[in-house]
């Protein structure tokens, strides 16, 4: 039997050889408009539906430059590992604005993907994935920062800064598939990168599929999201870092069927201590949804002082709960809980710590000495909080889950805030008796189900 490497390495080649072109006799017809960088960026342009687009390599939007996509249009990027591996990156003071429809998203994807099924849909690490770069604030030493992914010597993957009202832009109706390629050891791009992105950008409707590393990845800013989808990715479906203090509602969360890692992941600053703004997102109306068998995996893990704040939400089929880091340090995840920054309120948990109320939120160290005072705190803060432990009625099957929740869900709702947040009767990120905002643009929702 090859190894799951062997298997994307060779899959990789047939596409890239398979597709990237067809013959006509002996003559190699292009079916695509290739997209490269030579230094000079996108140019301020538009991309349009009726063209066929190939990423070929690292492609940036330069500063000053907009880049423009039509509903509808596809984004393929060619496959290839390490220098070969291709990326859209959107530098910092350059703009996108790629606003599709439900009817018409825009897809990225990867060569050779006829969007019938010719990828498997857990296909992952074939391509990049799209970074996001801007001037908002982080808790880096200088409030700037390289960012991951990409190679150390661009100097256009620069960011950060103090303008916390930045704006890099639009993501509306985007599918993002497929992505994640390793450009080195241990260094795999993010499905969506965000980078110091600023609270006058506009994401919402955003998808990442079947990526090798995270997801959804902020680092630091103060961008606000709604209706994201991260499912089957190799890594974190959402991780929080370097003083990320977004709003976000109406997140889905999918561990892949047999991989993956946290459900989220909530991190500071591993290099300062106590480095300020301290990780706090806000979040309303999540389901994260586990594959309920991976021993090495969280539901959310807090650490490095990271924290943040979850009301209203739907947490299922996980074997680990939410694990707090405790350090005896006077900014560590555990004090962060003890000053109100790392809240849990009105939420549902189910199968979760096999039910065990007592561990469903838990205080650990890199030591492994127990913490009774500090897991005593967080047992009577469970109920105490409003969180309650049954069965929300998400049907989950080895190849379907039914998203739309059949059991309670419509009462002992925490309040929301008057600003930016949508006000609603039901907590998780479906109404159970609305419309469901999946449907027509995304990839794995299929007639009521969510297919994998």
């Amino acid at each position: 039997m090859i190894s799951k490497k062997t298997y994307f390495i060779v899959l990789s080649f047939l596409i890239s050889t398979i597709f990237s072109s067809c013959r006509k006799g002996d003559v190699v017809v292009d079916i695509y408009t290739a997209i490269n960088d030579n230094g000079s960026g996108t140019g301020t342009v538009t991309w349009t539906k009726d063209k066929n687009y190939m990423l070929d390599g690292f492609v940036f939007v330069n500063p000053g430059q907009v880049l423009t996509i039509e509903p509808g249009t596809v984004i393929r990027a060619k496959t290839g590992q390490g220098e070969n591996a291709s990326a859209l990156i959107v530098a910092r003071g350059a703009k996108i604005i790629a606003k599709g429809t439900a009817q018409e998203p825009i897809i990225f994807t990867v060569e050779g993907d006829d969007l019938k099924g010719s990828i498997p849909v857990e296909a992952r690490g074939l391509w990049g994935g799209l970074i996001i770069l801007g001037n908002a604030q982080l808790n880096n030493e200088f409030n700037e920062a390289k960012i991951e992914g990409i190679p150390l010597s661009e100097s256009r993957g620069i960011y950060g800064g103090t303008i916390n009202n930045d704006n890099s832009g639009i993501l509306k109706y985007v599918s993002i598939r497929h992505g994640g390629t390793n450009i080195g050891e241990g260094n795999e791009i993010n499905g969506l990168t965000m980078g110091g992105v600023g609270s006058e950008t506009s994401i919402e409707y955003v998808e990442v599929i079947s990526n090798e590393d995270d997801g959804f990845e902020f680092f630091g800013g103060s961008v606000n999201c709604k209706h994201l989808v991260s499912a089957f990715c190799g890594d974190d479906a959402f991780d929080f870092d370097q003083g990320y203090q977004g709003n976000l509602q109406f997140l889905l969360a999918i561990q892949a069927s047999s991989l993956g890692s946290n459900l989220a992941e909530h991190g500071g600053n591993a290099s300062l201590t106590n480095a300020t703004p301290f990780t706090i997102p806000k979040i309303y109306n999540a389901t994260y949804i586990g594959n309920g068998q991976l021993q090495s995996s969280d539901l959310i893990n807090f650490s490095n002082n990271g924290a943040g704040k979850y009301y209203n939400s739907i947490f299922l089929n996980q074997l680990n709960g939410v694990k707090i880091e405790y350090t005896n340090g006077t900014s560590d995840s555990f004090n962060q809980f003890q000053n109100n920054n790392l809240i849990f309120e009105n939420n549902i948990f189910y199968d979760i710590e096999a039910n065990n109320n007592s561990l469903i939120l838990s205080a650990y160290n890199s030591s492994g000495d127990p913490l009774y005072p500090q897991q005593m705190a967080l047992q009577n803060y469970l109920f105490r909080a409003n969180n309650n432990l049954y069965n929300p009625g998400i049907e989950i099957s080895e190849n379907t889950i039914n998203i739309l929740p059949t059991g309670n869900v419509n009462t002992h709702l925490a309040n929301y805030p008057s600003l930016w947040f949508d006000t609603v009767n039901y907590k998780g990120a479906f109404d159970p008796n609305g419309d469901n905002w999946l449907n027509k643009w995304t990839l794995v929702f299929e007639s009521g189900k969510l297919q994998h």
